[in-house]
């Protein structure tokens, strides 16, 4: 059982003249921090199933009410994405921003820009003083392993687009797509572990049926999110210098494939875990860590923006490190499978 208790069953009790009852597992209690008077709430699907969850607490936020930010004026740039953007993330539906002083047409335009970025966000009402933002985005049908596959799908996307600079040397067109698309699913995964970590019916429903996992997810999304990061800078990096760039990259055109290969294969050990590809998955990010990425062996001395681009795509290796590693706790979590490693 996900919730490591010894058994997955338990007896119906009889309560009362005509009641019955089933007592909870002693973990989960524990975790949701419930006491004896506290109250449930129940959620019948169509096959009888039920989900549970302890019922909100008196005077906590009612469905619906919108978060309210409140300031005499936003001068400062990028505050009020901000304060946005973390709203969403943390599961906020519906975001009220209210001002003493109108907003500029500068703030209106970040505001905008902001609500561009963040899948399922709309601006419901707008007054000079007044603005209320509406998420219509129902977190049921975002699943974690999905959204994981989407990113990793936008990271080989990064990697491609660096491998068409390299070999034909123009720049890439898709930077600042790729960068919005890998942001809008990154806000809305990490709004997902926020929702589902406060319900976790809906943790099992988005793909981590044990409430555990989602302490492992958020490592997962921060270091795609790093990833993602250290992507964007080194297309920007060689996109800098995509005219000037010829043999001095060509050390760095054949790391590529084996870090693209290495991106796809962590994120499959991680949706699947299996500790015999969890290892060998281990194996090679190791093997790929001492490859020669730096350019050691090439006769012609890397430009500028292909060092700088080298030494962050080796930042990026030690991030698909840590996911490999993840994948390996993921599979030995699971503790189906024995296998046999070599020794060195």
């Amino acid at each position: 059982m996900a919730w490591g208790t010894p058994s997955r069953e338990r007896r119906v009790l009889k309560a009362g003249h005509s009641s019955i009852a089933v007592t909870l597992p002693k973990p989960w209690a524990e975790a949701m921090n419930l006491r004896p008077g506290d109250l449930i709430v129940f959620d019948q699907n169509d096959d009888g199933t039920l989900y549970l969850k302890p019922a909100p607490l008196p005077g906590g936020e009612a469905p619906g009410v919108p978060f309210l930010v409140q300031a005499r004026s936003f001068e400062t740039p990028g505050v009020l994405e901000r304060l946005i953007v973390g709203a969403y993330r943390v599961g906020h539906d519906a975001i009220e921003i209210r001002t003493d002083v109108p907003l500029a047409p500068e703030r209106i335009e970040e505001l905008n820009q902001t609500v561009r970025s963040l899948l399922g966000v709309s601006v419901v009402a707008q007054e000079p003083t007044r603005l209320v933002l509406q998420n219509f985005i129902d977190p049921s049908k975002y699943g974690l392993p999905q959204l994981v596959q989407r990113v990793r799908m936008i990271l080989v996307a990064f990697l491609e687009e660096m491998e068409e600079v390299l070999q034909r040397g123009t720049r890439s067109r898709r930077l600042s797509t790729l960068e919005e698309e890998s942001g809008k699913v990154l806000a809305l995964l990490v709004r997902q572990l926020f929702l589902a970590s406060r319900d976790w019916s809906l943790a099992r429903r988005i793909g981590s049926p044990d409430p555990r996992q989602l302490l492992e997810w958020r490592v997962v999304v921060h270091a795609l999110e790093e990833l993602s990061d250290v992507f964007g800078a080194t297309l920007r990096t060689l996109n800098e210098d995509a005219a000037r760039i010829s043999e001095t990259g060509a050390t760095l055109s054949a790391y590529l494939p084996e870090l693209k290969a290495q991106m796809k294969a962590v994120v499959d050990s991680l949706i699947h875990p299996s500790l015999d590809r969890a290892c060998d998955v281990y194996h090679q990010g190791v093997r790929l860590g001492n490859s020669e990425a730096h350019g050691k062996s090439s006769t012609a001395r890397p430009s500028a923006s292909v060092r700088t681009a080298t030494l962050l795509l080796e930042q990026s290796a030690g991030c698909l490190s840590l996911l490999a590693e993840i994948a390996i706790d993921r599979a030995v979590a699971g503790g189906t499978e024995n296998i046999l490693v070599e020794a060195a």
